[in-house]
């Protein structure tokens, strides 16, 4: 099969996290300038990067905008609340309206999808999940996100996947209560990283990776890791974020351990299986902001102004070309 060309244009992408925002420009695939500034409020944040794509457009007109948001958002373009944030912990951006911030600046097309999915469509068409028919894409941080990518497109359909809020077995013996506010012990609020603040009461980062406090920790993960793979039977986990990336012994520790919980029913899913499954992302840090990328292009190829979501269609995947 013939790779399809590499896209031209000139494209935005906005990765909108909770704790920062990243604003690229790209000349089809490759990143040519970019800019972070803080997530504060909806009205400062928003308007700063938009001023950072005016001062681009007016260089040279952007070909289209890709938003890649943390959530819950509303994806789906036929629902009256379209890419308007949704109920969230994130102080004051519940009702954001984050695509109409972009809209309301710009005739060219907007691509918007959560900030997971954009990682998890970057390392799908380009990175550790090349090749394989279904991926998880997880990031463990200020919270946990999920995003499942199937044939290089997200899978959404009423809302989009939260991974990160599922309650799962807990380990024995473990007393700590949770920190999400809103489920209390879901997997986000047992092992994000204010829940391991929470947990341990100080810095994690500080806390020797040999601590046994770090147990309940491993099997939750692992807990985890059963779960994706017993529901989706991904060909790849993508683990990124700051406490999987800096707490590399606890993601090989919570594989190992979901491996021995695999075995005696899936035979496939040992040590050495699950180790070349569960893995880190390969664009590191371009992960998000080439997913925002790739989500303008995909607003290029359909075209409507402010209103393009819903990345159902096998042109996303083969948008990527040989980068």
């Amino acid at each position: 099969m013939t790779a399809a060309p590499a896209p031209v244009g000139r494209f935005a992408g906005v990765e909108l996290g909770g704790t920062k925002v990243i604003v690229t420009l790209a000349d089809g695939l490759d990143i040519v300038a970019q800019h972070s500034l803080a997530t504060t409020t909806p009205d400062e944040t928003l308007g700063a990067a938009v001023d950072r794509l005016a001062d681009w457009n007016a260089q040279a007109p952007l070909s289209a905008i890709g938003i890649a948001s943390f959530g819950p958002i509303r994806v789906d373009r036929a629902a009256p609340d379209y890419g308007i944030m949704l109920h969230t912990t994130k102080p004051g951006w519940s009702g954001a309206p984050v695509v109409g911030a972009f809209a309301a600046r710009f005739g060219c097309p907007i691509g918007l999808d959560t900030d997971v999915n954009g990682a998890g469509i970057a390392e799908a068409a380009l990175g550790a999940g090349r090749d394989c028919n279904t991926i998880v894409y997880l990031t463990i941080g200020t919270g946990i996100g999920g995003g499942v990518i199937v044939d290089g497109c997200p899978v959404v359909g009423r809302l989009h996947p939260e991974i990160g809020h599922v309650r799962l077995r807990r380990a024995g013996g473990d007393g700590f209560a949770g920190a999400c506010a809103f489920h209390g012990d879901c997997i986000e609020g047992l092992v994000s990283g204010p829940a391991l603040w929470a947990r341990f009461g100080r810095d994690p980062a500080t806390v020797d990776p040999a601590d046994p406090a770090w147990d309940a920790v491993v099997s939750d993960l692992a807990e985890l890791l059963v779960a994706l793979m017993l529901t989706l039977s991904p060909d790849r986990i993508i683990v990124g974020g700051s406490v999987a990336l800096g707490q590399p012994d606890l993601l090989a520790r919570a594989t190992e351990r979901a491996a021995g919980w695999l075995m005696p029913y899936i035979g496939d899913y040992d040590v050495t299986a699950m180790s070349c499954i569960v893995v880190p992302p390969t664009l590191k840090q371009d992960a998000g902001p080439l997913g925002a990328v790739l989500l303008a292009v995909r607003a290029a190829q359909l075209g409507t102004p402010g209103v393009t979501s819903g990345l159902r269609s096998a042109a996303l995947r083969d948008s990527a070309g040989q980068r």
